[in-house]
């Protein structure tokens, strides 16, 4: 495993700067260990790690452009066929872990749509083409605030899961 370093100062500022900026000090500390996010750099990161980075990709796709977002840029696989839902659960993110499960089965059926290339143009057409994605979108909106916070408070109270806290 990497060793990812967080300095004290670091964490009590974003500490002040509430919950998204004390997850922010985490994961801009696991990238600017491992670099960029590949299939090689996960391995080097534990599950609580991977989990946290997982879960800060899906709330900003999510947050900008819905599921159909996420699945376009390629992340699918990323949540959908890996144990994302599962490790949120035992985060006690039962919600958010029944809505993945419950997208899961409409990117199995569309991802190859979701997937391909296209213009811009065509990627905004894709938002109309599946509007059944539209209230799994809104369900996460609603409940993204609450979820960070969870997510922040399953991190400050499992520290040494994410990081080594340096002076």
């Amino acid at each position: 495993m990497k060793e990812i370093i967080v300095k004290d100062a670091a964490l009590r500022k974003a500490a002040e700067g509430g919950m998204d900026a004390f997850i922010q000090v985490f994961t801009d500390a696991i990238y600017d260990s491992i670099g960029e996010l590949t299939t090689e750099t996960l391995s080097l990161l534990n599950s609580d790690q991977v989990t946290l980075l997982a879960y800060q990709i899906l709330r900003d796709e999510v947050m900008d452009g819905g599921f159909v977002q996420l699945i376009h840029n390629g992340y699918g696989p990323f949540f959908f066929q890996n144990p994302f839902a599962r490790a949120v659960k035992l985060w006690g993110l039962r919600d958010l872990s029944k809505l993945v499960y419950s997208v899961k089965d409409l990117y199995r059926k569309n991802h190859e749509t979701i997937e391909k290339d296209c213009t811009d143009e065509e990627f905004m057409a894709l938002f109309e083409q599946f509007p059944e994605f539209d209230n799994y979108d809104d369900e996460f909106v609603e409940n993204e605030e609450q979820w960070t916070e969870t997510v922040a408070q399953y991190v400050d109270d499992h520290l040494d899961r994410f990081a080594t806290i340096l002076e």
